[in-house]
């Protein structure tokens, strides 16, 4: 049985079917790894976003009960 051009037109366009599935697969795998390097920076941006806070409320003198009480800056 020969190929006939159908064959032949149906195989070329498997075969560049399967080149891009190849390439959207390798760029959907460097997109996962990226995201999760993206998802782990969050994380710690996060946590030292929580400890700056933490830092500054104890930094922080506690506010005046009265604020009438509570001197301009330049006195």
């Amino acid at each position: 049985m020969n190929p006939s051009p159908n064959d032949a037109e149906t195989n070329a366009r498997l075969t560049r079917l399967e080149e891009k599935f190849g390439y959207a697969e390798d760029l959907l795998d460097a997109l996962n790894a990226l995201v999760a390097k993206q998802q782990d920076q969050i994380a710690q941006l996060l946590r030292e976003v929580g400890q700056l806070q933490r830092q500054r409320a104890d930094d922080q003198p506690s506010a005046p009960t009265n604020l009438w009480d509570e001197l301009p800056p330049h006195y």
